[in-house]
């Protein structure tokens, strides 16, 4: 069973075209997703929807439970997600309205996030220099450009602590350090997909320019909405496209992330560790 998990940030809670076959409440090692699952069809594909912050925008991007919502995925058989995000620009070439297919992260968010599967007694070493899947990228940056957006190809994505805004000061540093976009939630998805062998993508839609620009000094909760709703119907053509274009199989690394990264002595590992991660580590550790 392989299907594709699409996560919906901010404005998208829902996918038109979605024939809906059933919603699904998981239970996780880690606790509670979200919220339900919504597993349906689209463009023929068995698809598996998620709101990050859940039906009515009701979890903090700080309080999102990534592990439960990427275990869970893995659960329902998906094997690429796709994440549509909310993000503010630091470049001025990077305008509101465009969309960007990121390439690379880094992480300012605080360790109250958990971002590893791999605790209580067991280690794992993923190799993350290339956090993102290539295949799945240029799935996306494709069906973007023939719907005739604008669509940027790479760029790094800084992952901020919410759910405050950035000062005007944080915002001039990320500029000097040459990030491209800052969003709150994303880098947290990458790591876990990439221990889980999830393919991973981050489909980008600018919102506003952060406080940097001078007609954005003051950046509003109405403005990142209202951007975020002009995007959010090219965010969904953009990712029924992909859909409908990706074949079964993958041929990338991701699926075989974890095949040398786990270190720990096989026999040291919990038994409770290896029946929790089971549809993780299975298949490398008995």
């Amino acid at each position: 069973m392989s299907r594709v998990g699409i996560i919906g940030g901010s404005g998208l809670y829902k996918i038109e075209g979605l024939e809906v076959i059933k919603q699904e409440a998981i239970k996780t090692p880690f606790g509670r997703p979200s919220d339900k699952f919504t597993i349906g069809k689209l463009e023929n594909k068995e698809v598996v929807f998620l709101p990050r912050h859940g039906i009515g925008h009701r979890i903090s991007p700080s309080e999102v439970n990534y592990r439960a919502n990427i275990f869970a995925m893995k659960k329902l058989g998906v094997e690429r997600i796709i994440s549509v995000s909310a993000c503010g620009s630091l470049k001025e070439e990077m305008k509101p309205l465009d969309f960007v297919v990121v390439d690379q992260f880094v992480d300012r968010t605080n360790s109250g996030r958990q971002m590893t599967f791999f605790d209580r007694g067991i280690v794992s070493h993923i190799v993350f220099s290339h956090p993102v899947c290539s295949e799945l990228c240029a799935n996306i940056y494709s069906a973007g450009r023939s719907l005739n957006l604008a669509m940027h190809k790479g760029g790094t994505y800084i992952n901020m602590e919410g759910p405050q805004f950035s000062t005007l000061a944080e915002s001039k540093l990320y500029r000097s350090w040459g990030m491209d976009i800052i969003g709150m939630t994303n880098m947290a998805e990458a790591r876990l997909c990439r221990e889980a062998e999830i393919c991973y993508s981050t489909l980008a839609c600018i919102t506003d320019y952060d406080c940097w620009h001078p007609s954005h000094e003051s950046v509003t909760l109405d403005m990142v909405i209202s951007n975020l709703q002009k995007n959010v119907d090219n965010a969904k053509k953009i990712v029924s496209k992909v859909i409908k274009e990706l074949k079964p199989e993958r041929n990338c690394s991701c699926k075989e992330a974890l095949k040398f990264a786990i270190v720990t002595d096989r026999k040291l590992i919990p038994a409770k560790v290896k029946k929790d991660l089971g549809i993780i580590i299975g298949k490398y550790v008995k």
